[in-house]
């Protein structure tokens, strides 16, 4: 049924038959993702003092897998080895729609016509999108990658969540929310004692839930607290596309167009319309390097009336144009 969490994702079929998880990992990984997602089973071997998962690490080229920071992962096996796995994890990083063939799309679609649980850590939820596995499910991505995903694929209900779990499509926003997520499945397979244990084994002291946030709250992003000027943040990157003007931002927080300037030039050291600006421009920036929108397009969903007036803005703050960008990435 759909939205039923799958609650035995990692229980064991047999006391004797540990559960086999597979990695297929992909070019420019989250190296850091892809740790925090196997180290909770080593460590779940560790203290239950036998085998209760095992897993294999695939790459295409059946070699070794790059991660973003350039160490490479050494394979431990060849791509049929994840038919033989109960659940199976897509990694990705950074640069995903680069790494993503029709090769790797056909291995994935088979593996979940084979009824293996297919899910994705950090970007590469893209891949599962660009499958067509994701209708009619939630799901999740690294908060970077939202605004692409949703611009490329409008029709999928993709959630800020940390991970989503829906139906047999398991997805996770990366960095340490893969802790948070195997946690949870191991919660689930061998209750929460164990789950607890491991935590603190990585002086993790809390396993959060599916819908803590990602990103760290505004105030903390912000170094301030005046809650008039975080109202005021908050409706900016609310609204990137079709931008307030200032007198509506300060009318929304009962405030004075001239009250505001002096807020932001004493807390943030910038003009309202310079800080929305930058706002904007830092999310053309992230669908330039990760989607084929075109620069049109790119400067539509930014809020800007035409592309020159973009490319205008883009080079003062940025040094470069967006074409220059995107042919740089």
């Amino acid at each position: 049924m759909r939205g039923d969490p799958i609650k035995d994702i990692l229980k064991p079929y047999s006391e004797s038959e540990p559960v086999r998880i597979g990695f297929l990992i992909l070019n420019d990984f989250s190296l850091l993702a892809f740790s925090a997602a196997i180290e909770p089973l080593r460590a779940a071997n560790r203290l239950r003092e036998r085998p209760i998962f095992n897993w294999v690490t695939v790459h295409k080229s059946d070699i070794s897998a790059k991660a973003s920071n350039g160490f490479k992962v050494s394979v431990t096996d060849d791509v049929d080895a994840l038919f033989g796995c109960r659940l199976i994890l897509i990694c990705s990083g950074t640069n995903v729609e680069k790494h993503v063939d029709k090769a790797t799309l056909s291995i994935v679609r088979k593996l979940s016509r084979n009824g293996i649980i297919v899910g994705a850590i950090c970007s590469g939820t893209y891949v599962l999108a660009k499958a067509g596995m994701l209708d009619n499910r939630k799901c999740t991505i690294h908060w970077e990658n939202i605004d692409a995903m949703r611009e490329e694929f409008p029709h999928l209900e993709i959630t800020n969540n940390l991970f989503e779990i829906d139906g047999s499509i398991v997805t996770c926003c990366g960095g340490t929310a893969a802790l948070d997520m195997m946690l949870h499945l191991i919660s689930q397979a061998h209750g929460a004692k164990l789950a607890a244990e491991i935590s603190e084994t990585f002086i993790h002291d809390r396993i959060r839930d599916s819908h803590d946030r990602q990103r760290i709250e505004l105030r903390s992003r912000l170094g301030v607290s005046h809650p008039k000027l975080l109202m005021v943040v908050a409706n900016m990157e609310a609204n990137l596309e079709e931008p307030l003007s200032q007198t509506e931002l300060a009318d929304q927080a009962e405030l004075s167009t001239r009250q505001l300037e002096r807020l932001f030039k004493k807390y943030m050291q910038v003009t309202p319309t310079r800080h929305y600006l930058n706002l904007r421009l830092a999310r053309a920036r992230y669908l330039l390097r990760q989607t084929s929108m075109s620069i049109l397009s790119v400067a539509l969903a930014c809020g800007f009336i035409s592309a020159s007036h973009f490319s205008k803005c883009y080079r003062e703050t940025y040094g470069c144009t967006p074409r220059a960008e995107r042919e740089a990435n």
